[in-house]
This record gives structure tokens, sequence and C-alpha cells, in this order.
């Protein structure tokens, strides 16, 4: 389980570097991130507030999934 929440935190990570390139969107591969990211990051987005124009709970989410991952990777 921990490691699953370690490759979610990574496909974060690719779904912010992705929104640097809005051409990128029409692809299926990035389609597929941010189905399988939208889950987490548009829950966020309603509780995070945005710092101006930057939307910052991709790296919250990140924090949160990296810590949770390294913690059940602890226990066993």
């Amino acid at each position: 389980m921990g490691y699953l929440l370690m490759v979610m935190g990574y496909l974060i990570v690719a779904r912010a570097l992705l929104s640097w390139f809005p051409n990128a969107r029409g692809n299926m591969f990035v389609q597929v991130i941010y189905q399988l990211t939208d889950p987490i990051i548009i829950p966020l987005q309603r509780v995070v507030p945005r710092i101006g124009m930057i939307d910052i709970s991709p790296m919250v989410a990140v924090i949160i999934l990296f810590g949770l991952g390294q913690f059940l990777l602890s226990l066993s």
C-alpha cells in the first residue's frame, strides 16, 4: 500500500509538470494521468487556497502521499 501511495505521488508530480504544456492535454497518456489523480487533486483544490495564480494543492497532495507512504512502509 505504501508503494501505491508513492506511485500516486509521482503521478501528481507528472501532472504538475504537464500543466506547463497545455497542448499535451489532448494526449491519451496525459488524460490517463489526469483521470488517476483527479480524485485526490479536486477535493484538495476546494480546501487549499491558491497563492495568487499558483495552485499549491499538488504540492500538498505529494507531501501527504509521500508521508503516508513512508509511514506505511516503516510499519512493514
